[in-house]
């Protein structure tokens, strides 16, 4: 079984708003598929790594938009 992780994060802190900066996809992909393979014992050349952004309009928490749950 080829393991298949998608990571979405929103679009937001980085320079003008923007997602993670290309070393942290880096790191995040690096980081997932090793600890993958140290706990489950996963081939790292058959583990995927999706990293998806989301702006923050399309994200909502608690039945609101981000930006507005933030607000209360």
């Amino acid at each position: 079984m080829m393991p298949y992780v998608n990571i979405k994060v929103t679009r937001e802190g980085g320079p003008d708003g923007a997602g993670p900066s290309e070393e942290e996809k880096k790191q995040l992909i690096f980081g997932v598929t090793d600890l993958l393979e140290r706990v489950l014992g996963k081939e790292p050349s058959t583990t995927f790594v999706v990293i998806d952004e989301v702006g923050l309009a399309d994200w909502g928490i608690g039945g609101l938009p981000v930006e507005d749950y933030r607000k209360l």
